[in-house]
C-alpha cells in the first residue's frame, strides 16, 4: 500500500498546479515543519512559503535543494523549481474590552461647570 503523499501526484484530478503544491507541501516537508511553516502560492515554478520567523527561514533556505526533491518525489513531477520563503505576518489576537465602573460620558470633558450642566440638559432634551 502506497503512502497517501505518493499518491498526490499520480492522481490525475482537475485541480490547479497552485493547488496540488500546496497540498503536497506538508507531505514532502513533514509534520513539525509543516507547523511551522505554510505553502501560500505557486509563482511559476517557484513555491512560496510563509515561515513563523527568521529563524525557520534561515533554517529551510539551508535545506532548500533537499526540499524542491521532495517535492518532485510526492509530485511525481518539476512542478516546483524553486522555493521562496518570507516571514509571517504578525497575526494579532482578539482583545478583550476593557470596561470600566461607571460609563464615560463626553460632558466630564467640558471644563465650565456651568456649560457642562447645560450641555446635559440640552442632550437629556434631545434625546427625550
Amino acid at each position: 500500500m502506497e503512502r497517501a503523499g505518493r499518491l498526490i501526484g499520480k492522481l490525475k484530478l482537475c485541480a490547479a498546479p497552485e493547488d496540488l503544491a500546496r497540498a503536497a507541501w506538508p507531505v514532502a516537508v513533514g509534520k513539525r515543519i509543516a507547523a511551522h511553516s505554510a505553502a501560500v502560492r505557486l509563482d511559476g515554478s517557484c513555491l512560496v512559503v510563509e515561515v513563523e520567523d527568521a529563524v525557520w527561514q534561515g533554517h529551510l533556505m539551508g535545506l532548500r535543494n533537499q526540499i524542491v526533491k521532495r517535492m518532485e518525489e510526492v509530485l511525481g513531477s518539476a512542478l516546483v523549481g524553486g522555493l521562496v520563503f518570507w516571514p509571517m505576518l504578525a497575526r494579532r489576537m482578539p482583545q478583550r474590552e476593557e470596561r470600566s465602573g461607571r460609563r464615560a460620558d463626553e460632558a466630564d470633558d467640558i471644563a465650565d461647570a456651568h456649560m457642562r450642566r447645560l450641555y446635559k440638559v440640552a442632550r437629556r432634551k434631545a434625546t427625550a
